[in-house]
């Protein structure tokens, strides 16, 4: 599982010109994608990181000011361009797989005390986000568990 961590002042995703998810900030945005070996183990070890990262102002965490945190789906992290100019997407986990990982990972944050908005899996999605800092960090689960 791949997540891309954005520290926020807002950020909002809307669908069909209808706003589905928003936080106000200080919060966080969370570009979520998910691979085919990716398990209840990697979700739990990345909820956990994600909740207790210390990159709030004055060195808090999420946790530590309960803000807000905004799950956006998105397999195109897992795109490989390293052949030609078109990507491939076989490392991204399709969306039977791919939807209950990314449900997991809102749970597991909502389990931590989190609030938590998403956008809508699988649908065209526009993210408007400030990014605050700017402050933007990748996590991969294959730095723990692989």
């Amino acid at each position: 599982m791949r997540i891309v961590v954005q520290r926020v002042t807002r950020a909002s995703v809307t669908v069909d010109g209808e706003v589905v998810g928003a936080i106000g900030g200080p919060g966080l945005c969370l570009l979520v994608g998910a691979t085919h070996d990716d398990t209840q183990a990697d979700v739990d070890r990345l909820a956990d990181k994600v909740w207790g990262l210390r990159i709030m102002r004055d060195e808090k965490s999420a946790s530590d000011l309960d803000a807000p945190i905004l799950v956006v789906s998105q397999f195109t992290l897992y795109a490989d361009v390293r052949k030609g100019r078109r990507p491939s997407w076989s490392a991204a986990a399709p969306g039977n797989v791919s939807e209950p990982l990314v449900d997991a990972l809102v749970s597991a944050l909502r389990a931590r005390g989190a609030t938590v908005e998403t956008g809508r899996f699988g649908a065209d999605m526009a993210v408007e986000l400030v990014n605050d800092g700017p402050v933007t960090l990748l996590l991969d689960s294959a730095i723990w568990s692989r």
